[in-house]
């Protein structure tokens, strides 16, 4: 019986109007209107005032004329703050453009995916070299939300409720940790050293490089917080892990960071990745999906050839458990920008990644030592840095931006507001291997005229 037979108004909803009636009755609205009424009445059912249809060529001119009022995405612009363009290889566009990778999505029977199953074991094996940890699960959806999905699982370790952030972290990072908490019943903490943590505390976080971008020497505060029981926590940059210490390395028992720099542009910000590795004994306690490989035999009697297989071997989520006793109730990994990032550090090997760290290094710090040479601006000193640094100008910070702008230069990211007296009235520039030297020079005569430097 089709839809419209039913008595249905909608061939894509099957509910009748009985139907309907019914379930209002049930929870009490009088019709469907009441559901909405917090709605403001111009947000209800606004009218939609689109222009007529326009021939396909006609068309075309006019998305063309609307893209045309972005800015240039390949003027010089220094913003980082958590998204940074890099130097990908081109093969990770050309293989993750293939229609097995673009369109694959782990099934509700995974077994029978295997090519999807054995990226996701290739990834899994990726992170964990990069982080120095034991177990990786197949990608979350983004740092924050990866952090945030540490925290609750050192929560569950330790039975404390209460979790310390590091600061400088990513104000973004901390926002959705805290949203996270206050869901679980949770305390968060912003702490400025590792000597205020305490007993009360899950875990400590930490950042590497840290929002500010200073390089962080982590082995002393998972010292710290592996001395009063708790966890720690290292929110790492994967592509920084190829020239510092890896996190596992200096003691850390979860490992975060976002993969997304490393499979393609920032793309306004998204789609992201989370990175998730931890210690062994605590893969029960881990969120999301991990992939495990195994030998199955050729036939059911044990004869024949062995054949590797991979499998789902942990995925605790909510649709396969009751919601109040599940693991975590991430519903899904980022597949596809899982496989680009895996693409990407395996083409570029050990070394590449070495090479492309201090490539990035290298340029950083020749754009920041040639700007602290002008007259007017100052580089304030934080310690070791990787890839974005403080630049105080002749100008409020705000100015600064906005003469930077006028000029078609996207500037760094306002910091002034924060608590740290070396950000007061700064900007935080990022500079990576993927800067050309043309965007520098032309951020250095810009920074000159804004001095008062002919």
């Amino acid at each position: 019986m089709s839809a419209r037979s039913s008595g249905s108004p909608h061939p894509y909803i099957p509910a009748t109007e009985a139907d309907r009636a019914r379930m209002l009755e049930r929870i009490g609205a009088p019709d469907v209107g009441a559901l909405f009424a917090d709605l403001p009445a111009a947000m209800r059912d606004p009218a939609i005032h689109l222009p007529p249809a326009l021939p396909e060529p006609e068309l075309i001119a006019l998305m063309e004329e609307l893209a045309g009022a972005n800015a240039d995405p390949w003027r010089p612009d220094f913003l980082g703050a958590g998204a940074y363009r890099r130097s990908i290889p081109v093969i990770t566009a050309f293989l993750t453009g293939r229609s097995e990778f673009a369109t694959s999505y782990t099934p509700y029977q995974p077994e029978i995916s295997q090519g999807t199953l054995q990226a996701a074991f290739e990834y899994q094996s990726v992170v964990c070299e990069l982080t120095g940890m034991d177990v990786s699960n197949a990608g979350l959806y983004d740092v924050a939300s990866a952090t945030a999905e540490a925290c609750l699982m050192a929560a569950r370790v330790t039975k404390r409720r209460t979790v310390a952030l590091l600061e400088p972290i990513h104000p973004g990072t901390a926002e959705v940790v805290r949203t996270y908490a206050r869901g679980a019943g949770l305390g968060v903490d912003a702490v400025p050293s590792p000597d205020a943590i305490g007993e009360e505390h899950a875990c400590l976080v930490a950042q590497q490089p840290d929002f500010l971008g200073t390089i962080v020497d982590l082995e002393p505060l998972a010292d710290a917080a592996h001395g009063v029981g708790a966890l720690f926590v290292a929110v790492a940059d994967p592509f920084a892990l190829g020239l510092l210490r890896a996190p596992g390395d200096a003691g850390a028992d979860i490992v975060t960071g976002e993969g997304r720099d490393l499979a393609g542009p920032p793309n306004y910000g998204g789609p992201s990745l989370g990175l998730f590795a931890a210690r062994t004994k605590y893969l029960r306690q881990m969120p999301g999906r991990i992939v495990g490989r195994t030998r199955e035999l050729a036939d059911g009697n044990g004869r024949g050839e062995q054949r590797t297989g991979y499998v789902l071997t942990l995925q605790a989520r909510e649709q396969f458990i009751r919601r109040e006793r599940a693991t975590s109730n991430v519903s899904t990994a980022q597949a596809l920008i899982a496989v680009a990032f895996t693409i990407t550090v395996q083409a570029l090997g050990p070394m590449g990644m070495r090479e492309s760290a201090v490539l990035c290094y290298q340029r950083a710090h020749d754009a920041a030592s040639r700007i602290a040479a002008l007259p007017g601006y100052q580089t304030p000193d934080r310690g070791p840095w990787f890839q974005e640094f403080l630049v105080r100008g002749p100008v409020p910070a705000g100015e600064l931006a906005a003469q930077l702008a006028a000029r078609g230069i996207g500037a760094g990211l306002d910091v002034s507001a924060r608590p740290e007296p070396e950000a007061r009235d700064a900007l935080l520039f990022a500079v990576t291997e993927a800067t050309p030297d043309a965007h520098v020079d032309a951020l250095i005569r810009a920074l000159a005229e804004i001095g008062g430097e002919e």
